[in-house]
């Protein structure tokens, strides 16, 4: 790994712009014209972070020798981390300690550089992310109506995870944002691919504030997703909190195999399949709703709608799950002509994904937080039991496998 000094100045930057590139010099002088005609009168510094495997690092050499503001290159060789793992390395390298991070593809404006700026100067948030997915968003640069969808659900599920440090967050996927250096343990931070703003965010308790993106095209280069890609998002998100859905998932196996065990009980009994398939998903939509109260959920309660409340949007959801489930289950069975429980058992595979995205986003989604937000300008203590549960997010939340 070397780094060099392309242009310097006498006077330390404000602001650090993060520029991670794999292969994107066709982008180079662009990128930076546009960012220094965008924070004209700011001093700043881009910092490129380079793992390309052709002349880009050549291409901003020559770029930074003329360019109006301060421009340097730090090429890493060994590339641990994928992007996120070079957006840590920027963090640390930065002059600043207001960095910036965005593509090296243009489809991150640099006319939005200012409105971050001005956002943080609000003194209320750590970090402001670009969303694609707030009023005046646009996410046309996704290109394909595919693209969208799984960008969408992959969000979704990104919020379900972390409902409670994510719960102000509409674009936790996004590659564009600003963070305050000095609030990160940049050593806590596992990095593995693309999404590092869902690592700093999950990894740390920070305030959280937004403002809209127009996701541009890209103009030049191809986009670095994959299927690859995808499958170490899925990996890390799952190291990243694998204990609440875990859990969640443990409990479903339990109500599973007891839904099974009913049924297979009545059947014995000379119930209709149907029927029994009905009684098994009731005693076990209950029985999971008090465990999941018990031991999954339990430090949402407190921020979340009353008992009762939680219980009928619970209980409402899971019956028009089983609505939906049981006449697929019962299509199987008399179109495959494979047993009642094995059916059972494929489609319960297929609705524990939904109901762990309804749970978490709706049930126990935070509305008294919420409202005490919109309600008080001014921040309030922590009560005692806020604290115990902010102690044990932070205990769970500690580097390494969890």
């Amino acid at each position: 790994m070397d780094a060099a000094v392309l242009q310097g100045g006498a006077v330390a930057p404000r602001v650090t712009v993060i520029v991670p590139t794999f292969n994107e010099r066709e982008n180079v002088a662009e990128l930076v014209g546009r960012t220094a005609d965008a924070l004209s009168g700011i001093e700043v510094e881009i910092l490129f972070v380079d793992d390309s495997s052709d002349d880009t690092p050549a291409e901003i050499a020559r770029v930074a020798a003329d360019a109006p503001i301060p421009v340097r290159v730090l090429h890493r060789d060994d590339n641990v981390g994928g992007l996120g793992g070079a957006v840590v390395e920027g963090l640390r390298a930065a002059a600043s300690d207001i960095c910036i991070v965005m593509d090296g593809d243009l489809q991150h404006p640099p006319e939005l550089l200012p409105a971050l700026i001005a956002r943080h100067d609000e003194a209320d948030a750590d970090v402001v992310a670009a969303s694609r997915y707030i009023g005046g968003g646009d996410t046309s640069g996704l290109g394909t109506a595919l693209r969208f969808g799984v960008s969408r659900v992959a969000t979704w599920l990104t919020r379900a995870m972390f409902p409670i440090r994510l719960a102000r967050s509409t674009d936790p996927m996004t590659g564009f944002f600003l963070v305050d250096r000095s609030r990160l343990d940049l050593e806590t931070l596992r990095p593995q691919g693309f999404k590092i703003l869902l690592e700093i965010l999950a990894r740390t308790d920070l305030r959280i504030a937004e403002v809209p993106m127009e996701f541009a095209e890209r103009r030049h280069g191809t986009s670095k997703a994959s299927i690859r890609q995808g499958t170490t998002f899925l990996a890390h998100l799952a190291r990243l909190r694998f204990g609440k859905m875990s859990l969640f998932a443990l409990i479903g196996a339990l109500g599973a195999l007891a839904n099974l065990g009913i049924m297979w009980v009545l059947t014995e009994f000379g119930m209709p399949y149907v029927w029994a398939a009905i009684i098994g998903a009731e005693v076990t939509i209950i029985g999971n709703f008090l465990l999941q109260e018990r031991f999954v959920f339990a430090d949402m309660k407190t921020d979340a709608r009353g008992l009762g409340i939680r219980f009928a949007a619970s209980f409402g959801f899971n019956n028009v799950e089983a609505a939906l489930r049981i006449p697929l289950m019962a299509l199987m069975v008399e179109t495959w002509h494979i047993s009642s429980v094995l059916a059972t058992g494929l489609s319960l595979i297929v609705a524990f994904f939904a109901r762990f995205l309804f749970h978490s986003l709706v049930v126990y989604a935070p509305q008294r937080r919420r409202k005490q937000d919109a309600a008080a300008s001014e921040p309030k203590p922590d009560t005692a039991a806020i604290r115990v549960i902010k102690a044990i997010d932070a205990e769970a939340m500690r580097p390494g496998e969890l």
